[in-house]
């Protein structure tokens, strides 16, 4: 079961990394450590495996796959000698990353990815191709009439004006193209009523949003202790210090905004309530891409007696994110050929803020995977 993985930004650190990680997984240099797929619980059930997945991708920078995955092994996110050891093959990679097309009108330019897409899966005789987001965070967009209706969309994307944001416009070219589509950003992606009637017309399922890698992963599985044990969480407030390409996006107030939202509203769908305080994040470039969150939890027990828990949490976001990648990847593409169409909603183990009304507490939404792998699992019964 071939599957190309297609990623928007795919010299970004997290892709890169990606791609070093699974590149040495199936030469047999490292494990598959991080990946959700691999546990006890869930190896060898899904298809396609590690080995099966082809990377290909576009980005508008151009630094060669393997000089990125040098720096980063400079950086410390992947051991040198693992990127020293793949080189080759990434290089091999690295003519299929294509420039992003940026055509007169967004419907040219959706036409030009398909293109793309197309080329890809032609040349590498592939089952199917998975598009994953990976690219900067964006603000989002304001409201446009043609968000809401698939048959107002196409012709509004005729236009000279942009209708769709980045990440809508690559879910727009992926669904048209027949690729399901998964973002892994806080981005709009495929978000918009008009793009799930897409989906459900192509016949395609797609996930997201926003990847539940660190301090939020943290609140999924504190939160419902909390509102379990009846303690009342008075105010949760959280400062993430973000270095990397990532930090340095988040220091525009609109890419910042939207993160910070989906990283805050765990809380208020876990506890029913929304406490008082705030995430804030912030930009240190001397972090790289590594990121540290500290939080201040206060809370009310027995008799109104007033305490507090502190945490901190310091990890290196791109190999925190990389294994999820392969996972959401090989999910996505077993849900494809079991016909599964629309948003996955049992992928919100993942996400910070996951599509569909769904559980936000960690140990929920790990059964809900592991009952949608139990349905992908050929040869079962759901």
């Amino acid at each position: 079961m071939r599957t190309g993985v297609w990623l928007i930004g795919a010299r970004g650190s997290v892709a890169v990394t990606s791609m070093v990680g699974a590149l040495a997984i199936r030469a047999g240099l490292t494990g598959p450590a991080g990946c959700v797929l691999e546990t006890p619980a869930l190896r060898d059930r899904i298809r396609p495996g590690i080995g099966d997945l082809v990377f290909g991708g576009h980005d508008i920078t151009t630094v060669p796959l393997d000089k990125k995955a040098a720096q980063l092994a400079e950086a410390g996110v992947v051991p040198a000698a693992l990127a020293r050891a793949v080189q080759g093959e990434l290089l091999a990679l690295d003519q299929h990353v294509r420039p992003l097309p940026a055509a007169a009108t967004q419907a040219e330019t959706a036409q030009a990815i398909g293109a793309d897409l197309h080329s890809f899966r032609r040349h590498h005789s592939l089952d199917r191709v998975v598009v994953v987001n990976v690219s900067s965070t964006e603000p989002l967009p304001p409201p446009h009439p043609a968000h809401a209706h698939l048959d107002a969309l196409g012709p509004a994307l005729t236009g000279p004006d942009p209708v769709l944001p980045p990440s809508s416009l690559a879910a727009y070219a992926a669904l048209l193209a027949g690729c399901p589509y998964v973002d892994f950003t806080p981005s709009t992606g495929a978000r918009m009523p008009a793009l799930d009637a897409l989906a459900r017309a192509q016949g395609l399922p797609y996930a997201g949003h926003d990847g539940k890698t660190g301090e939020t992963l943290v609140k999924s599985v504190l939160a419902p202790m909390f509102a379990q044990r009846n303690l009342t969480v008075r105010t949760w407030s959280g400062v993430n210090l973000l270095g990397g390409g990532d930090g340095a996006n988040l220091a525009r107030p609109g890419a910042n905004a939207a993160k910070a939202a989906s990283k805050q509203r765990v809380l208020s769908e876990t506890l029913g309530y929304a406490p008082q305080g705030e995430t804030r994040i912030d930009y240190l470039e001397d972090l790289g891409d590594f990121k540290t969150a500290w939080d201040l939890v206060t809370f009310e027990g027995f008799l109104g007696t007033g305490m507090r828990m502190e945490f901190t949490w310091h990890g290196c976001d791109s190999a925190l994110a990389a294994p999820l990648i392969l996972d959401l990847t090989r999910l996505t593409a077993a849900a494809h050929h079991a016909g599964r169409t629309g948003p996955l909603t049992e992928l919100a183990f993942f996400f910070k803020d996951p599509l569909g009304e769904v559980p936000h507490g960690l140990a929920d939404q790990w059964r809900s995977l592991c009952d949608l792998v139990t349905a992908l699992t050929p040869g079962t019964t759901p």
